[in-house]
């Protein structure tokens, strides 16, 4: 339910703070008051088509807020969840600011959203009914889903397995369609992919294989060089000519001899004999490098193989191994989880064939079930109807069967009427009156206000052209409605008022030069005052305020 409106700035309102109860509510008043511009402020709020129109001369921006308690309406909740609007304390709070550039600034809950989200989160909060304006009944499109809320117990399972099996018959649907519509390209596709996967998959890279190759090349290809090397460095050590190692062991030996002379003595002679010692181990690592040397000219030509190997496929597949490697991920992933991978069309259309089959027997069933709460409908809504004085009046639910299969089944449904007794029965979005329609809205309001979950429904002026027993039986239906949404109603009918269990006095004040709209709550007193006043008129007597005192006492006693 919505518990708090503020307005500022829109229209003759300056600046306007109303707090809704649940049940009934009436907003009363002359003429041109301000009672439809509330209801207007309301419809902005929840994501009415804006205009800078709307804002007070003067000022340069018009802004609503309203507050909305939906703690008890879990499919409100659920609904806003899945629009990734947090309601963790059940209340929601709406902001929308027009600016006469055309700026709007829409917030729920704090979070900016646009008017097309606010539209749609709007439209499940406030319904607003005007004379011209009931919106589902005057769009056959909606007629489906009305039924289908009438009896959503039995209905709802047979959809949502239905709308199930359709899901997976338009999946099957598309991959067909595409499949044959690409086929061609895709086959290339995957053929080049293939290739390319099993080029790399037989090559089986390693990271930093590629490093270790040049290595072992560099010293394959310097066979040569390394062994005159160490060949040189053995000969000029051990060679017949120099000899190096002896004349150091000479040294060694002369310096040995004198060490115990002096400690510099000794110092030099241990460096000598250090000497000596590694220039040995060098000796023997070098022979043993010598002996161990052998050209594998057969390894050369592997590594310059295996270094081509990963040449090409650097220059197609990427700069660096790793590269390669990523790459080949990505065509395995692409090969794997391909809509076409390894696709057996044949599997596919026996696929689509079973559900054609399931949804076939799902639709005759959801028609069955939906035939049968169309006649119980039609009977509620025969029942209401008579109730409002339209006795003679025929409704039916016209089922036509679609083509094919669609979201919500084959059923295409339709509200027709006759209101007059003799005439033939036509769609009610073409053949009942304003009067008429409204007390049609208000039989089906009254049979769905439960079952929507709508937090606040609006009537604004939907009982004109009424009176007497018709204006006493449109009262009660609207305070029907009341038991189970909140309504908010506008009215310049005496037995609508008085059967409110809330009742505002919208009037008109002049205020520095300037005309205001102000909105007071009115005391059990003030009503009859007020009820007195739409009776007769200007002019209140002592007859009309009795006859107000019976209307009150009628409505809330009995």
């Amino acid at each position: 339910m919505i518990q708090e409106l503020s307005v500022q700035d829109f229209a003759i309102i300056s600046n306007l703070n109303i707090e809704f109860k649940d049940g009934m509510t009436v907003l009363t008043g002359e003429t041109g008051a301000g009672k439809s511009i509330i209801i207007d402020a309301m419809g902005l709020l929840v994501g009415g088509r804006g205009s800078s129109d709307f804002i007070r001369d003067g000022t340069e921006k018009c802004r609503i807020e309203g507050s909305f308690y939906i703690a008890d309406k879990e499919g409100m909740t659920t609904f806003l969840e899945t629009k990734g609007i947090d309601v963790s304390d059940g209340l929601l709070i709406i902001q929308r600011e027009i600016y006469r550039t055309g700026r709007n600034n829409c917030r729920i809950n704090g979070q900016l959203v646009n008017t097309k989200m606010l539209r749609e989160i709007g439209s499940q909060l406030v319904d607003i009914h005007g004379q011209n304006e009931h919106q589902e009944l005057m769009n056959a499109s909606r007629h489906l889903g009305l039924l289908d809320s009438f009896d959503q117990g039995i209905l709802a399972p047979i959809l949502k397995d239905y709308q199930k099996h359709y899901g997976i018959y338009k999946e099957l649907t598309s991959k067909i369609k595409q499949f044959y519509a690409n086929e061609k390209e895709y086959v290339q596709r995957m053929d080049m992919l293939q290739f390319q996967y099993e080029e790399i998959e037989a090559a089986a890279l390693i990271e930093g294989e590629e490093e270790s190759l040049l290595e072992e090349r560099k010293k394959l290809v310097s066979f040569q060089q390394i062994t005159d090397a160490l060949k040189n460095t053995y000969a000029y050590i051990e060679g017949e000519e120099t000899q190096a190692l002896d004349l150091v062991a000479q040294a060694m030996n002369e310096m040995t001899s004198i060490e115990h002379l002096d400690p510099s003595y000794k110092e030099t002679s241990e460096l000598i004999q250090t000497s000596y010692y590694s220039l040995q181990e060098a000796l023997n690592n070098v022979s043993a490098l010598v002996d161990g040397l052998e050209l594998d000219e057969t390894r050369l030509s592997e590594v310059e193989a295996r270094l081509d190997t990963i040449r090409q496929l650097k220059r197609k597949y990427g700069e660096t191994v790793e590269k390669v490697l990523a790459y080949f991920s990505s065509i395995s992933d692409e090969l794997a989880l391909s809509e076409f991978g390894g696709m057996d069309i044949e599997k596919l259309e026996l696929d689509l064939t079973k559900e054609k089959e399931k949804l076939t027997e799902l639709s005759r069933l959801l028609t069955q079930k939906r035939q049968q709460a169309a006649k119980r409908l039609e009977q509620a809504i025969l029942l209401e109807l008579k109730e409002l004085y339209m006795e003679n009046t025929e409704f039916e639910v016209v089922f036509q069967e679609l083509p094919n299969f669609g979201e919500q089944g084959v059923d295409k449904v339709e509200f027709f009427i006759s209101t007059n007794l003799g005439e033939e029965l036509k769609p009610l979005v073409k053949v009942a009156s304003g009067g008429e329609l409204s007390r049609v809205m208000l039989a089906i309001k009254t049979i769905f206000s439960q079952s929507q979950e709508i937090t606040s429904i609006v009537f604004d002026e939907v009982d004109t052209g009424v009176s007497g027993r018709v204006a006493q039986a449109i009262a009660e239906k609207i305070h029907q409605i009341g038991k189970n949404s909140q309504v908010l109603c506008i009215t310049h009918l005496p037995q609508v008022a008085a059967i409110a269990d809330t009742q505002y006095f919208i009037k008109k004040e002049i205020i520095k030069d300037r005309t205001e709209t102000a909105v007071c709550e009115l005391k059990k007193n003030e009503r009859v005052d007020e009820i007195a006043r739409m009776l007769s008129g200007a002019e209140v007597t002592p007859l009309t305020l009795e006859h107000a005192k019976e209307l009150l006492s009628l409505a809330h006693n009995g």
